[in-house]
């Protein structure tokens, strides 16, 4: 078995069963790690019924430490296969995308380190699915050392992953975890992308200001030499994400879901 699938949960009864079905359905076997980070409903307990039900191989630990990126570390702590795919809980897998994703790592071999994914928005179809496509596509091919997608879309070699020193709020404790995470990655190798790896990502979080970095840091990042971005990161936009209280644990302020239901 090649594959480790870390999926980091909190309170994702409405959306889990979809993601957990898509997973079930890839050709290719896979090892599953899914970390409840101190869920309050009971979609841990539906989960693990769907599990076991569908025969996937899986774990199913426990982060208390609130916050993504702790439940991330601990599941990527726990992977032993030779790639890991970070996979969200309100995001839908075709039954290629493992498959997809190994055949552009044995295509590029060890200079590969990472894949991205194209995030196809849920209610996207037709023409508007294939815009979304192409300018993540575009933007892929023109700035190949950049992120542009969120880590719903990534797969990593483990070992690249484990020496960039992975997801770890102690690197990192802000919003925008997955491109910080990508730019230590991009120091190890390249990434790869194709057509045919996507996936189709929940767009329930309409309010994303508390989420994302503001226009303007978005063009710097874009602008700044791959060299220089180490130092943006962690001198520049680590300071402004602190001072606007965006630490990652933000992103359990779930607005679409009951009042009095965040932890």
């Amino acid at each position: 078995m090649r594959w480790s699938v870390v999926v980091p949960v909190y309170n994702e009864a409405a959306f889990l069963p979809a993601t957990i079905a898509s997973l079930a359905a890839q050709s290719v076997p896979f090892h599953l790690i899914l970390v409840d980070n101190a869920s309050t409903d009971d979609g841990i307990a539906a989960a693990r019924g769907q599990i076991e039900g569908a025969g996937i191989s899986a774990d199913i630990l426990e982060e208390r430490t609130a916050g993504q990126v702790h439940a991330l570390k601990r599941g990527i702590d726990a992977a032993v296969t030779e790639f890991v795919a970070i996979c969200d809980a309100d995001t839908v897998y075709p039954p290629g995308y493992l498959a997809e994703a190994e055949r552009l790592f044995d295509r590029g071999g060890h200079a590969v380190v990472a894949t991205s994914a194209y995030l196809v928005p849920e209610r996207a179809r037709g023409l508007k699915a294939w815009l979304r496509v192409w300018k993540q596509r575009a933007v892929l091919s023109l700035l190949p050392r950049q992120n542009h997608v969120s880590g719903a879309a990534h797969c990593f070699r483990r070992n690249a992953l484990v020496r960039s020193g992975g997801y770890d709020a102690r690197i990192w404790p802000f919003v925008l975890k997955d491109h910080e995470l990508m730019q230590r990655v991009l120091h190890l190798g390249r990434q790869a992308h194709s057509r045919a790896l996507w996936c189709r990502s929940s767009e329930r979080r309409v309010d994303r200001k508390g989420v994302r970095w503001t226009l303007a840091e978005r063009i710097l990042y874009h602008a700044t030499p791959f060299a220089l971005k180490d130092r943006l990161f962690h001198d520049l936009l680590a300071r402004r994400f602190s001072a606007r209280g965006q630490r990652d644990t933000v992103l359990r302020r779930q607005s679409w879901a009951p009042a009095g239901s965040e932890a």
